[in-house]
């Protein structure tokens, strides 16, 4: 679990996280976190925080962002805001070892899903990019919907997904990658139930069944 003092490394990506105030410090309001990506180092693909801000400060080395349709360059000193449900992706162009103080708002569970990747990365899970494999790709963007989501399309990527992660489960690998021990909240959360109609409004009902009558409830597998 992250705490604050506590440095991760991402063998593949160079990645390496010094944290400096995590959720339970801040009671979730934000994560703040310092990042060294060494020359060439780049986030693993392009991505999307629904409803999560992120603010970097560029301390050392330089940096370009794509924000959006946007390509920003930004040296020691600037400063870029990503406002939440733009897609973003960032590297280190520079000669140096860019290092970037990283806040975001809410932190929600992102300190849970830079401990994932990097251990997925670390495990062998993941392609030479960072990027993981497909069954653990369909686990994680499940796992981590309030977080993170694809750039594209995301409905139609969960819903292409489905197979792999009816699969990834079937083989435990949830389990393996501390994927399954998080409490869904999708899985949790209420289902609105219908008023119980009057007795003659229900026998009228019934001689009179109509399947498109509102209130009824559609089971969709993922």
């Amino acid at each position: 679990m992250a705490h604050r003092g506590l440095i991760l490394d991402n063998p593949l990506s160079g990645e390496r996280f010094f944290f400096r105030e995590t959720a339970t410090d801040t009671d979730g309001e934000r994560l703040v976190f310092e990042l060294e990506l060494p020359p060439g180092g780049r986030v693993p693909g392009g991505h999307v925080h629904p409803s999560q801000e992120e603010r970097f400060d560029v301390l050392n080395g330089t940096m370009r962002f794509r924000k959006g349709m946007r390509r920003v360059t930004a040296e020691s000193g600037d400063s870029v805001v990503v406002p939440a449900g733009t897609s973003h992706r960032f590297a280190n162009v520079g000669d140096d070892t860019a290092r970037i103080r990283v806040e975001v708002r809410p932190a929600l569970e992102m300190e849970r899903l830079f401990e994932t990747v990097a251990a997925l990365a670390r495990e062998g899970r993941t392609f030479a990019n960072g990027m993981p494999k497909p069954l653990e790709l369909a686990l994680f963007m499940r796992r981590f919907d309030d977080e993170v989501r694809s750039p594209i399309a995301p409905g139609v990527v969960r819903i292409v997904t489905s197979p792999l992660a009816w699969l990834g489960r079937r083989r435990g690998l949830d389990r393996r990658y501390g994927l399954a021990d998080l409490p869904d909240l999708r899985a949790t959360r209420p289902t609105p139930v219908r008023p119980r109609a009057a007795a003659s409004d229900r026998l009228a009902r019934s001689t009179h069944p109509s399947p498109t009558r509102p209130g009824w409830r559609v089971k969709r597998s993922e």
